[in-house]
């Protein structure tokens, strides 16, 4: 996509309203974005979603590729705060060389994290839409790059490193390679596409009880796992 340029903003005393605006046209293009591409969202359809006039896309974000540019940033910014607790207690555990019990806590601080964002948020349908289209090679692939480099690289190295000293492999094992992906796996069946998952459980929706029971569910097994894998390595160094 071309190269778009500063969007503009409004005048003092404007900012806040100003602000408000651009975020709905934002929140309304993921949207359409995910349901129907880059090419099939017009900058119209956009507009109307979002309540605006078709000029306010022109003057907050220039043209279209300025509006998908913001949802990107929207969508990785969005991410990185949620994620960012979770990710300072397992640096903080890292750092300290903390115990089993806290490395594991951290591990699943971040499952907990990565569950909340598929789960419990009204907006992570329609993110989920918008970041598919892009690993599909649907899309440009601006929005999965951005959210690469700046919350998938630095978490993945995250977890690999908490599983390498939980479990005592190490982080280029292959084996703590498979037993990651296995962990991130029992979360794939609830993030794209839902309506497998749905099928299997006999539901016609996730609401708030049984994201929750889900979750537990997941938490529970994660540190099941985690916990009989750090006990393996502990029974074969007294060995």
């Amino acid at each position: 996509m071309s190269q778009t340029k500063r969007p503009r903003r409004p005048p003092a005393g404007g900012y806040a309203r100003g602000d408000e605006t651009r975020q709905r046209i934002i929140t309304a293009a993921v949207k359409l974005f995910g349901e129907h591409g880059f090419a099939g969202a017009s900058t119209r359809d956009i507009a109307t979603a979002a309540g605006v006039n078709a000029p306010a896309l022109q003057y907050y974000f220039e043209n279209k590729e300025g509006v998908y540019k913001a949802c990107a940033e929207y969508i990785t910014n969005d991410l990185k705060a949620r994620f960012a607790p979770a990710m300072r207690q397992a640096s903080d555990a890292l750092k300290s060389d903390a115990g089993m019990d806290a490395m594991i806590d951290a591990y699943v601080a971040i499952h907990a994290a990565m569950l909340d964002s598929v789960l419990m948020q009204p907006f992570a349908s329609n993110r989920r839409l918008f970041v598919a289209r892009e690993l599909g090679d649907e899309e440009p692939s601006m929005a999965s790059k951005m959210l690469h480099r700046r919350l998938k690289q630095p978490l993945n190295k995250l977890i690999i490193t908490l599983l390498s000293r939980i479990t005592g492999t190490g982080p280029n094992d292959p084996l703590t390679r498979i037993r990651l992906l296995a962990l991130k796996g029992q979360i794939m069946p609830f993030y794209h596409p839902p309506g497998a998952c749905l099928d299997m459980l006999g539901w016609k929706e996730i609401d708030a009880a049984k994201a929750a029971l889900i979750k537990t569910a997941i938490l529970n097994q994660t540190r099941t796992l985690l916990q009989a894998w750090g006990n393996e390595q502990s029974a074969n160094r007294s060995n």
